[in-house]
């Protein structure tokens, strides 16, 4: 599977590439959200987009707005991984298109969960250790 990351942040980028390698997807980055859209514009649609919302050229939101205006993008599911807590902002990007919401900062376990909840892992099988 193909994920595409999208955060201005280099260091952000490498975390969630680090994580999702180890779930099967290989990836394509932008550091903002008009580099994301040259880069749908040139290659295949990913089965993922992990995007940040505050970054500089166009934000989270503008993008997810602009993926879910174009008919192209509809299977792609998107994932807003940002540091905006307040639930206007989760609701806002939910309302715009966005699959899923993680809050940073994260670890494999929750940013695998939201992976599972949108259909895109298998859910991990719970031992019993009796």
């Amino acid at each position: 599977m193909l994920a595409l990351v999208v955060d201005d942040s280099r260091a952000m980028r490498s975390i969630i590439k680090n994580i999702i390698k180890t779930e099967g997807f290989t990836f394509v980055e932008a550091g903002h959200g008009l580099e994301a859209l040259a880069v749908l514009e040139t290659g295949e649609v990913p089965d993922l987009a992990l995007v940040d919302w505050n970054m500089p050229e166009m934000n989270g939101l503008e993008f997810v707005q602009a993926v879910r205006a174009n008919e192209r993008f509809n299977t792609m599911k998107i994932l807003m991984v940002t540091t905006e807590t307040e639930f206007e902002y989760m609701s806002r990007a939910l309302e715009a298109g966005a699959n899923e919401y993680l809050m940073k900062p994260f670890d494999r376990a929750a940013l695998r969960g939201k992976l599972e909840m949108i259909g895109l892992i298998a859910p991990t099988e719970i031992q019993d250790n009796e």
